[in-house]
């Protein structure tokens, strides 16, 4: 028999710069129950947008089914959709991948 070849364990690295500073980005999705001025209410309240600015974002919630509430850490993210479902709307939390995507401010 001959000696065990020893075998190398594969080295994986990660990209810290990318990985650590990634942001993602809470989305609310359209759904047929919930009014507008409610909607408008919940980005206003939670996020502390003007009305305006809550307005719009609702206005994009209604006309594309979708819009980018938030942007920020994943942790984050993960407390602003748990708390959009806490108002009984859907979110979604999704990588960011260009900077340059409109919505929500960072948190």
């Amino acid at each position: 028999m001959s000696p065990a070849v020893p075998v190398a364990e594969p080295i994986i690295q990660v990209d810290e710069r990318t990985s650590a500073h990634r942001l993602w980005a809470t989305v609310v999705h359209d759904d047929p129950i919930n009014t507008m001025d409610y909607v408008t209410w919940v980005f206003a309240s939670y996020f502390g947008y003007p009305r305006s600015k809550a307005a719009h974002l609702m206005m994009q919630v209604h006309m594309t089914g979708r819009a980018t509430v938030s942007r920020g850490e994943r942790v984050r993210m993960e407390a602003d959709v748990v708390a959009m479902h806490s108002y009984g709307l859907c979110a979604t939390i999704e990588p960011l991948v260009d900077l340059s995507e409109g919505g929500g401010e960072d948190r």
